[in-house]
């Protein structure tokens, strides 16, 4: 309904600060609020949040450093990380640890890295265990038949040999190591008793056992004397029936 003009004017309520509005933005002269101040709060609190929000320099206090880390969930120091060993080559370094910390992973991070680098690298470093023994085992082999020309002449000759006469996994087994080569060799020199090809070695059991030695780190990273004479000499025995 139209407002009568002929009616006298009442005072009009003026209005009061809202309860939900801070006392610094709200202006009590003009009776409303603060519109450059609010938006000047808006600014600082958006500039502080987006501070927040990067890693602290290098000349950040501990304590300012201290909860960055602890807003990410990272560890209050190195040895507070919680590492499950993937393999036993793979286990807790202080000195990863402290690299990891230093560059604020968290502990999920660091143990994903553990992980990462069995997976990755182990395969890796076996392989390159694996090439290099097998050329000091080539070495031996020159050594003891006067160079490299000649243990290629003769190794030809061994490996038709034991081709013919020995089975798939006991040829292979010999001819993996230096000591196996040369004890072929003897067997082929002498005319010991051999098997065919086909034939089923007598005590497959003792053969199962001889190849898992061959799997133990003893036969093929250290090499260690005795251990590897006890696999020669098994898969000789094995031959001869």
């Amino acid at each position: 309904m139209p407002e009568n003009l002929l009616q006298p004017e009442t005072d009009k309520a003026t209005p009061e600060r809202p309860q939900d509005v801070p006392e610094k933005f709200w202006d009590p002269e003009r009776r409303a609020i603060r519109v450059e101040a609010l938006l000047k709060s808006y600014r600082e609190l958006e500039r502080r949040l987006s501070q927040r929000e990067r890693p602290p320099g290098p000349d950040a206090a501990p304590e300012e450093l201290a909860r960055f880390r602890a807003l990410l969930g990272v560890p209050e120091s190195p040895d507070a990380y919680q590492i499950r060993a993937p393999h036993d080559l793979c286990c807790a370094d202080p000195e990863v640890n402290r690299r990891l910390h230093a560059a604020n992973f968290t502990n999920e991070q660091a143990q994903l890295v553990y992980e990462l680098a069995a997976e990755r690298l182990l395969p890796l470093i076996a392989e390159a265990a694996a090439e290099f023994e097998a050329e000091r085992q080539r070495e031996k082999l020159h050594a003891h038949f006067g160079g490299p020309e000649r243990f290629r002449k003769v190794a030809a000759q061994l490996a038709a040999w034991g081709r013919a006469n020995l089975p798939p996994p006991v040829f292979e087994a010999l001819s993996s190591t230096a000591e196996g080569v040369l004890a072929l060799e003897q067997m082929m020199r002498k005319g010991e008793p051999t098997l065919s090809r086909e034939a089923v070695p007598p005590k497959a059991e003792s053969e199962q056992e001889l190849r898992a030695m061959m799997r133990d780190p003893r036969y093929w990273r250290t090499r260690e004397p005795e251990f590897v004479r006890r696999v020669t000499e098994g898969f000789r025995r094995l031959v001869n029936g």
